[in-house]
C-alpha cells in the first residue's frame, strides 16, 4: 500500500476525480491475518468494496492493484459484478498463474513496466494470446517492476485512462 507505484496509481485515480482506498491484503505490513497467496486474499478486495459501496453509495465501483494487488484484482473481477472498471498495474505473469485473465469482463487496463522481473507486457501478451478486448494494455519502458525513476509518468498515464474511462460515460 505504501510503495511509490501504488502511492502514484492512486493519485493518478484521484486527479481524475475518484475516490480512491488504498489497503494492505492480510498478513502485508501491520494488517492482521496471513498472507497465503492462494486466494484468500479475495475477500480482502470484497471486504474493501463493501466499504466504499457503503461511503459512497451508487457510485460505481472500480478495482486495481499493484503486482501481487492486481493479480487479485483479477481473479475476483469476474466474481463480483459490482466492480465496474479494473486497473491492473505490474501483473505478475512470471511469478504466478493469471489465467483468470481472460474471464474479465469488465472494461479495465494492464499497465507494465519494461523491464520487470515479474512480467513484461510481451510476456503478458505470450501467455496470454486471447487477452479479452476490453483489456487495454500498456507498457512503460525502460523501467523495473517498482517503475523506479518513471513513477510520475505511471501516475499520468492513470490519470489519462481514467479520464477518458470517466468522459465516455457521459
Amino acid at each position: 500500500m505504501n510503495t511509490t507505484a501504488v502511492f502514484r496509481s492512486a493519485r493518478g485515480l484521484e486527479e481524475a476525480g475518484l475516490a480512491v482506498l488504498r489497503f494492505n491484503f492480510r498478513g502485508v505490513g501491520k494488517s492482521a491475518g496471513v498472507h497465503d497467496g492462494k486466494g484468500a486474499e479475495e475477500q480482502d478486495l470484497r471486504a474493501a468494496l463493501d466499504y466504499m459501496e457503503r461511503e459512497f453509495p451508487g457510485v460505481e465501483l472500480w478495482a486495481g492493484g499493484f503486482s501481487f494487488g492486481s493479480r487479485t484484482s483479477a481473479s475476483f473481477a469476474p466474481k463480483d459484478a459490482r466492480i465496474r472498471r479494473i486497473l491492473l498495474v505490474a501483473l505478475p505473469v512470471r511469478a504466478y498463474d493469471c489465467s483468470f485473465i481472460r474471464h474479465v469482463k469488465q472494461p479495465g487496463l494492464i499497465l507494465m513496466a519494461g523491464k520487470d522481473e515479474f512480467g513484461t507486457l510481451a510476456e503478458l501478451k505470450d501467455q496470454y494470446p486471447d487477452l479479452p478486448a476490453n483489456l487495454e494494455t500498456d507498457e512503460i519502458p525502460d523501467t523495473n517492476h517498482f517503475f523506479e525513476t518513471r513513477t510520475q509518468e505511471l501516475q499520468a498515464r492513470v490519470r489519462s485512462w481514467a479520464e477518458r474511462c470517466l468522459a465516455a460515460r457521459t
